[in-house]
């Protein structure tokens, strides 16, 4: 690809979680664009006939898969398919986690049922899908790139949502020591941890408040999917060569700041007051 400083032409990358129609979905997009073809996976066949199909027919090197990475049988679906593609195995993008809104609440009400899936969403698949990728790439003595998307939950505090700060934490745990493990076979291995992202899943929390986000962010808003892309792909691309074992914080300075937390300690970002009480209620 030429007068393209990220080139990925001749790779074969996978992203998992790539159907959801934000951060995933314009990763997958951004990715074919540099010239790889991109391994497209989701639990769901519809949503991957709504995100990805349009991808496909604009021209772009991307093969969906349907398949749940979550499980073993998943992970062997994603890396057949994987192994199928025209192009050597070379990155995987972990987008695929989250956290439903019933896993919000004070940490003395967290359950064993509700810690246990949210690491297994949250760390789980992305410590067995990078297990899986760089065994394979280890198996064809070919360097690669993992990047996994942690949170700004991970980084600092949670409240209210202990289970899912923790797991995106030991994400970056993880990241941290199989970079480590897998640096002298030319492996690198590093993470996101997004801010407060404008994607179809955050309207779940999220509401539209510019005020508060000025309040809030450093810089005044809300990222966008493809400024999480964006350092996800440079991650990937070989401008990253020489980082390993490392979390960007990609959050326009919410960090810098941390003042999105009203006087009962919950995030200024929720926007059902109903929701704020349920989550708070002992």
């Amino acid at each position: 690809m030429e007068n393209n400083i990220v080139d990925l032409s001749g790779r074969t990358v996978i992203v998992a979680g790539a159907a959801g129609g934000g951060i995933g979905t314009t990763v997958t997009r951004m990715v074919a664009e540099a010239g790889a073809t991109v391994v497209a996976v989701s639990r769901s066949a519809d949503n991957l006939t709504t995100h990805i199909d349009p991808l496909v027919t604009d021209g772009l090197s991307v093969i969906p898969v349907a398949a749940d990475v979550a499980t073993d049988d998943g992970i062997a679906t994603v890396m057949n398919a994987a192994g199928r593609a025209d192009e050597p195995l070379y990155g995987l993008v972990n987008v695929a986690g989250g956290a439903a809104p019933a896993t919000w609440m004070p940490s003395v009400r967290v359950s064993r049922s509700d810690w246990r899936e949210l690491f297994a969403a949250n760390l789980e698949t992305m410590f067995f899908m990078s297990q899986a990728v760089a065994a394979e790439l280890k198996s064809q003595q070919r360097s690669g790139s993992i990047v996994s998307i942690s949170s700004i939950s991970g980084m600092n505090t949670a409240p209210f949502h202990i289970g899912y700060g923790t797991a995106k934490a030991a994400l970056v745990a993880a990241t941290r020591t199989m970079a480590v493990e897998l640096a002298t076979d030319g492996i690198r291995v590093n993470a996101i941890a997004p801010g407060v992202t404008a994607t179809p899943a955050s309207t779940t929390y999220v509401d539209e408040d510019a005020e508060r986000d000025r309040r809030a962010i450093a810089m005044g808003r809300r990222g966008r999917p493809e400024e999480q892309a964006g350092a996800i792909l440079f991650l990937l691309s070989d401008l990253s060569s020489y980082i390993t074992g490392q979390t960007l914080l990609v959050d326009g300075g919410l960090n810098l700041k941390w003042t999105h937390m009203g006087a009962d300690h919950t995030s200024l970002f929720l926007k059902d007051e109903s929701f704020r009480a349920a989550i708070t209620m002992p």
